[in-house]
């Protein structure tokens, strides 16, 4: 399973890339007075973690995890063996970080596995290619381990790598928990096989493809009472902390309005399904690949990255990038899922989200807040601009990877900040509303640092599988309506249905091959 998803919170897309590669496996005992000295930790008191899913995203956290000593990463799984198509964002970008996580010596390592250049995705986004699958995953591991004191002559051997989720967790009987960054559809799957193996879980974004798929993995979540979290960080952060103290504190009046805007997407959306048939790529399980959606021929339109905007196989702008905003303005406002969503796009096409859309939620009232609407815009879109804003804030209006923001919309004035609420200011500005000086929030770094310490009996990550359940049941409601626009979709959490369009059911519960039923 391959990702290469767009991640941005708070940092720029560039600043994510501070990890390195990839993941390992077969856990090797290393007696104790190899591995000793400062920082040393009992391989006893590791967290055994498979990393499933070695794209870009997969790599850039398991590169991460590799670098903790509390970690030990034991075995990689992806369906792709190796290839180097995956998109980066900087030259050469994911080999460099691997060879700086290597550290002196290995400047030159992994020379094959170099970028063999660029390619235009879109008319506006050219990346860098780079290296991604399973082989690649498991060298770097084993590269790093036999770096640091892992053996006497400085090599490693212990990395398992698999083709299939199934076998891994079948077979790696040394293993407390996995780690997720496959294409959208097969995060449910994967979560609670794993889950009912009494595995933890960290998934990345979107937690599940559907709504249905969210209620449960929460459900096994609570049942199997392992270690869960979605990697988002916007409930922990000091800039949702500070926005909810300013707003209970009538910094802006009373809510009842939320606009969210987005850059996305960088990969093509409003486009039809291609009429050819590729050659499936040497080392590519493209069956395993497809896993739970629909039987469709190879083509290179879907993979690697590109599969973000395409119905079958993710959630477009809005599940790249609501997760992570929603789970804060959640944490903020006290929200439970809305009652009503309809969009207004750009032409609609059958088999992929649309280029541009504006998303419409209406949220009911709680004990301590009327009902409220918040808006989502993607594509270049944007709400009205505030008037008076500074010439900073002008920024997150304009277009281009700056462009995104949100705006809390009260009675008495609005709050202004970054897309994920990050470097908040408030207007009319006040004295008694000031911004701190600016400290760089690591969100991913939050998240695993959370689900690390409750795989050790600590406390329950704050973006847990049960409490983001309903987060992602809000944007995902947000995605059906961009495949229906102009419909209002009225929805009963209740009974988990749309009242008001079977049509629009039809993607509350969608059929998964039975091949791929968990």
């Amino acid at each position: 399973m391959k990702d290469g998803t767009f991640e941005q919170t708070g940092a720029s897309r560039r600043d994510l890339l501070r990890g390195a590669v990839s993941a390992a496996t077969s856990f090797v005992i290393v007696p104790r007075h190899v591995l000793g000295g400062v920082g040393y930790v009992a391989p006893s008191d590791k967290v055994t973690i498979a990393s499933i899913g070695l794209g870009r995203q997969g790599q850039a956290i398991t590169m991460e995890l590799l670098a903790r000593p509390d970690v030990q990463i034991v075995a990689v799984c992806d369906c792709n063996q190796e290839s180097k198509n995956y998109a980066e964002y900087g030259d050469n970008a994911l080999l460099k970080s691997a060879r700086r996580l290597l550290g002196p010596g290995y400047e030159n390592w992994g020379e094959d596995l170099a970028s063999p250049g660029e390619a235009q995705l879109t008319h506006d986004f050219r990346t860098s290619l780079g290296m991604g699958g399973r082989e690649p995953a498991r060298r770097l591991i084993e590269a790093y381990y036999g770096s640091r004191k892992g053996s006497a002559s400085g090599a490693y051997k212990g990395c398992g790598a698999y083709k299939d989720y199934r076998e891994l967790l079948a077979k790696q009987q040394d293993l407390d928990a996995v780690y997720i960054a496959t294409p959208d559809h097969w995060h449910a799957a994967i979560s609670i096989a794993a889950m009912r193996k009494r595995k933890h879980v960290f998934c990345q974004k979107p937690m599940t493809h559907s709504i249905a798929d969210a209620r449960r993995v929460a459900a096994v979540a609570r049942e199997m009472k392992v270690a869960t979290s979605v990697a988002i960080n916007n409930p922990s952060t000091d800039s949702t902390k500070l926005i909810a103290d300013w707003i209970a504190d009538g910094a802006i009046g009373t809510v009842r309005e939320v606009h969210n805007w987005s850059s996305r997407p960088y990969w093509p959306q409003g486009i039809e399904r291609p009429k050819t048939v590729d050659p499936i790529p040497e080392g590519l399980d493209w069956d395993m690949w497809l896993g739970p959606a629909p039987e469709r021929p190879f083509n290179n339109a879907y993979l690697p990255f590109v599969w973000r905007g395409w119905y079958d196989f993710g959630d477009g702008s809005f599940g790249d990038m609501g997760c992570y905003s929603f789970a804060g303005v959640f944490t903020i406002l006290n929200l439970t899922p809305p009652v009503s969503v309809e969009s207004s796009t750009t032409p609609r096409y059958d088999e992929t989200f649309p280029k541009a859309s504006i998303v419409y939620l209406n949220f009911p009232a709680a004990e301590r807040r009327p009902a409220l609407r918040m808006s989502w815009y993607d594509g270049g879109l944007r709400p009205p601009r505030p008037k008076g804003l500074r010439k900073e804030d002008q920024r997150l209006f304009e277009s281009g990877e700056e462009g995104e923001g949100i705006l809390y919309v009260g009675d008495k004035g609005v709050l202004l900040g970054g897309f994920n609420g990050e470097h908040p200011r408030v207007y009319p500005e006040s004295p008694k509303y000031q911004t701190p000086p600016v400290r760089k929030e690591h969100h991913r770094d939050l998240a695993v640092d959370q689900w690390i310490a409750a795989c050790k009996g600590g406390p329950s990550p704050k973006a847990n599988f049960e409490s983001e359940a309903p987060v992602t049941e809000a944007f995902l409601l947000g995605c059906i309506a961009q495949r229906l626009p102009g419909e209002l979709l009225e929805w009963d959490t209740g009974k988990m249905r749309i009242t008001s369009s079977e049509k629009a059911n039809e993607y509350v519960t969608p059929v998964v091959r039975s091949a791929y039923k968990v």
